[in-house]
């Protein structure tokens, strides 16, 4: 089998996938003349998830392209905002991501997590199952090809992770009416329907709550309530900047 070589220049967002040495311009790399591109991107270390164009000698081309010698391939990142076909935005978190997921429920995004880590191939399935995209920071979870759909969390920071999700996706936002705790919907409810979850402070000073149709609990406007408000009021914000 004769040995071709092409040039793989990646885009500046995609570098941090690729080794260290090929970060720089254009990397040449030998090609088979069989396989994909886009297992020759993969093998660069970039999973898919995070390609947008593939444009080999300036037209766009699929990932079952066959490089053929010679050729000169730009791998663009995804643009922003991604859009997800064919059913509602959701989301599926793995297990090391919970406090990014508590923050999208706050906003009101439906976002399933794991809290236990039930492997790889589980979280592949129920990704496609469920038609929800997989986050992860995870590269081999995000490789498998099982997946509905993926997106890498680029932060270590909620913060950072939360902010880039939202300006990836776009997501509608209505805070307050998902359960922080299991991801169901919130009913408004009376003082008598939650009062075996309330201390004594909280039923004399509180009279709004909510309550998780799913898993019962109950949430009202405590301690903690400034500190989430802001995290919503940034989301909005942000939102109402980007439109």
């Amino acid at each position: 089998m004769t040995a071709h070589e092409i040039h793989v220049e990646v885009a500046p967002a995609l570098a941090l996938f690729v080794p260290h040495g090929r970060r720089r311009g254009a990397t040449a790399l030998a090609v088979d003349g069989v396989s994909t591109l886009g297992h020759v991107v993969e093998s660069l270390g970039v999973p898919l998830t995070e390609v947008g164009a593939l444009v080999v000698d300036g037209r766009e081309v699929a990932v079952s392209h066959i490089p053929a010698d010679g050729e000169s391939v730009t791998v663009r990142e995804v643009d922003r905002p991604q859009r997800v076909p064919g059913a509602p935005l959701r989301f599926l978190l793995d297990v090391h991501l919970g406090t990014l997921a508590r923050r999208l429920r706050l906003l009101g995004v439906d976002a399933a997590y794991e809290s236990t880590d039930i492997g790889d191939p589980a979280l592949a399935a129920l990704s496609a199952a469920e038609q929800r995209v997989m986050l992860s920071r995870d590269r081999g979870l995000l490789r498998r090809r099982e997946l509905w759909a993926g997106a890498y969390v680029y932060s270590t920071r909620p913060e950072d992770q939360l902010r880039d999700i939202l300006d990836r996706f776009a997501p509608e936002l209505r805070p307050w009416t998902r359960c922080t705790a299991c991801n169901g919907t919130l009913k408004r409810a009376t003082k008598d329907e939650v009062a075996d979850q309330l201390k004594h402070g909280t039923h004399r000073s509180y009279d709004v709550f909510a309550q998780c149709r799913a898993c019962g609990r109950a949430y009202w406007k405590g301690a903690h309530h400034e500190q989430l408000e802001a995290i919503v009021e940034r989301a909005l914000s942000r939102g109402t900047q980007d439109g």
